[in-house]
């Protein structure tokens, strides 16, 4: 059965863990859509732990924009597709001088391309609106673009998960261990 499956939470909060080894236990053909830069050499190291936590049966697809294009164009080749994550992917379209609207106007996209999907879609996001309020106008224009993107993917999930400390904690829908 088709789900969309929403996991945020703050950093280092186990939400990338949580939803690879939710789509393991549930999926066969596995799709991970990966919106992060290697700008340097932490970012490096950091894509590669990610890399290896994944395994070999999965097959990884580098988007930094076209996010809904990439979920219509492979959502018939897999059984999951699994997006790590909004808030990098949000931050890519910042560094290009997107504006506001248009980000909402790709999310709207993107939850379009995530309900005529033939398979489950996971989509993993950093909570940013539960800190202090930046001190400069850009990250202040990220946390509130971030925020309201976060929104519009958490109203289109059958499931929203919480990760705090490593510990899912279910907002919409139940959790099973099936």
């Amino acid at each position: 059965m088709k789900e969309t499956i929403f996991v945020t939470g703050g950093c280092r909060s186990g939400k990338s863990r949580f939803a690879l080894n939710f789509a393991d236990r549930r999926f066969k053909r596995k799709i991970f859509v990966a919106t992060c830069q290697a700008q340097d050499q932490e970012m490096r190291r950091r894509i590669k732990e990610h890399q290896k936590a994944r395994g070999r049966d999965w097959q990884t697809v580098e988007v930094l924009t076209a996010l809904s294009e990439a979920v219509a164009s492979h959502s018939s080749q897999a059984d999951v597709i699994l997006i790590d994550c909004l808030t990098l992917w949000v931050s890519n379209l910042l560094a290009e001088n997107t504006s506001q609207e248009e980000i909402l106007t790709r999310a709207d996209a993107l939850v379009q391309a995530i309900n005529q999907a033939p398979c489950s879609v996971i989509l993993v996001s950093n909570e940013v609106g539960t800190g202090i309020v930046p001190e400069n106008e850009l990250a202040r224009r990220f946390r509130d673009v971030a925020g309201l993107v976060n929104q519009k993917v958490a109203a289109c999930a059958n499931r929203v998960v919480w990760m705090v400390a490593g510990i899912p904690v279910p907002i919409k829908g139940m959790l099973t261990d099936d």
